[in-house]
């Protein structure tokens, strides 16, 4: 009977020893952090890999998750500046960065961070107008952000971002603002249409002007060539005459010249008289026009007159 209750008791020691080593040895995972008590009181903060602690002295009161937690806000009706409900929700993103005053300075710093947010989000949507809640949605997470993280550090708690879901006003709001968009993109269609017609009109204008200024120099220049082609033709007929007029003049001036030009004048005066006969015209004739050979005399004499600075 001795040998048994022996070996009772050796096992018995064993098994007590094999709860202690276990009860003894603590593992933390990678990114968590877990809270010790001694004898009710805050000890000290495991960190992740093998820790060592008293048996039934020692207890494990917290275990933290330090990683970033999203946290989904529920969803909340909110009241804007123009006094229209908008039904928000959001979700909070957050990480624990000391364990000690997230366990210890807050009862569910969970609870404390969504009440917080809710209220926050109230507040800052209640000072604004309808209209500016949807545009200024990354305002309004960054207002929520500041306020969070202020409270938080006594929490233990760091807000990383707030982001908003989902912005839902009544249905009545959203017909009128469903009208009130069709209406302005019915407006800038119109504006639209009249800037291409105004436009429109301007190119015509501006069109007819260039054409116009463009004929109009056509028109000008046509004119420049014409009067200077009159000038050319003009010119080329005076040179023709000066220089016809120098041939008949070095003609004259040449031997048998003189006897030529009483040949041509007596036969161009016997061809004149001639046509006298044949057409009926009336003509002023000089007394002596039957003396041929004193008309020639006379044109002869004008012929032989000198000219200014020059011998016969």
């Amino acid at each position: 009977m001795f040998g048994i209750g022996s070996s009772l008791f050796t096992v018995a020691l064993f098994v007590v020893a094999i709860m202690v080593i276990v009860r003894a040895i603590r593992v933390v995972p990678q990114q968590h952090a877990w809270v010790v008590e001694r004898v009710g009181r805050f000890y000290a903060v495991l960190e992740p890999g093998l820790n060592f602690v008293i048996p039934f002295v020692d207890r494990v009161a917290f275990r933290h998750d330090l990683r970033e937690i999203p946290l989904d806000v529920p969803s909340q009706i909110c009241i804007t500046k123009d006094n229209t409900q908008l039904q928000v929700d959001g979700i909070l993103y957050f990480q624990v960065t000391d364990p000690k005053l997230a366990s210890y300075g807050s009862s569910n710093y969970i609870i404390a961070i969504t009440q917080l947010a809710q209220t926050t989000l109230r507040s800052i949507i209640g000072r604004m107008e309808l209209d500016r809640t949807f545009e200024e949605r990354e305002q309004i997470n960054a207002n929520v952000v500041a306020a969070l993280d202020e409270a938080a550090l006594n929490w233990g708690v760091k807000v990383l971002r707030y982001e908003i879901k989902d912005l839902t006003p009544p249905a009545e709001i959203l017909r009128a603002m469903q009208a009130q968009i069709t209406a302005e993109r019915e407006k800038r269609a119109v504006i639209a249409t009249s800037e291409g017609k105004k436009q429109e009109q301007i190119n015509l204008a501006v069109g007819a002007r260039e054409a116009a200024i463009a004929q109009s120099e056509g028109e000008k220049q046509a004119e420049i060539n014409n009067a200077q082609g009159q000038a050319a033709a003009i010119l080329a007929l005076a040179e023709a005459n000066a220089k016809a007029i120098r041939q008949v003049a070095e003609a004259i001036e040449g031997p048998g010249g003189l006897q030529s030009v009483n040949f041509k004048i007596a036969e161009q005066y016997v061809s004149a008289f001639g046509n006298l006969a044949v057409k009926a015209n009336t003509m002023i004739l000089p007394t002596n026009a039957a003396d041929v050979a004193g008309m020639i005399a006379t044109a002869m004499s004008v012929i032989r007159q000198p000219g200014p600075k020059q011998g016969g």
